[in-house]
């Protein structure tokens, strides 16, 4: 049903969150930092209109959209159309091997537990060496929401434990970076987590 709501909602979500981070400067530095640490080619996975990929455009990366949504894919190119979307499951992409410089995931688990977060899918597509950003709502609790941007849907919402979180991406490759935990804001339903990864060298330990 995630695919099926996104479809319904996609024009209103571009109209009521049309920028990246709605005065949320937090969340933009975060996105600057990964921004200085990254080259290549950037997926947006899970990318929804494309307002995030759009702000790593204009930081300078070569960066693309995926998303499961056709209505969302749809308004993405329709808003951003010198940018390059696809439609696409982000637990089974649709790209090579060792393929990108560095993947944002800005959001785009909320539908599943932490448990079902396809980090050896991003690890499979990702050079070594190579970043991830993740933003997640930060907790312990599940909901079903169903009614969103003016529309009935049937979306259940998924807060996330930290430390789970980066058990689970070092499991499958990765090593933690940074972390980032901030209070709600006016219009969140609790605290915000932002997590910067780095695909493993072949051979090398864990840096935890």
């Amino acid at each position: 049903m995630t695919r099926a709501s996104y479809d319904v909602v996609a024009a209103s979500y571009a109209r009521l969150l049309p920028d990246a981070h709605d005065g949320r400067p937090l969340d933009a530095a975060v996105m600057r930092a990964f921004a200085e640490l990254t080259e290549g080619p950037v997926g947006d996975l899970g990318c929804g209109t494309g307002r995030i990929t759009r702000y790593l455009h204009e930081l300078g990366l070569d960066a693309f959209g995926v998303d499961l949504s056709d209505g969302m894919v749809g308004e993405a190119r329709r808003l951003h159309p010198h940018l390059e979307f696809t439609q696409g499951d982000i637990t089974a992409l649709d790209l090579a091997d060792d393929s990108l410089g560095g993947a944002v995931v800005w959001y785009s688990t909320v539908h599943m537990p932490a448990s079902d977060v396809p980090w050896h899918e991003f690890h499979r597509v990702l050079r070594p060496g190579a970043h991830l950003l993740h933003a997640f709502k930060l907790g312990n609790r599940r909901v079903h929401l169903p009614h969103a941007y003016g529309h009935d849907v049937d979306l259940h919402v998924h807060w996330h434990d930290m430390d789970e979180t980066v058990t689970n991406a070092t499991a499958a490759g990765f090593d933690e970076m940074a972390r980032l935990q901030r209070r709600r804001g006016v219009d969140e339903g609790g605290p915000q987590a932002f997590l910067l990864l780095r695909k493993r060298n072949p051979g090398a330990g864990s840096t935890s």
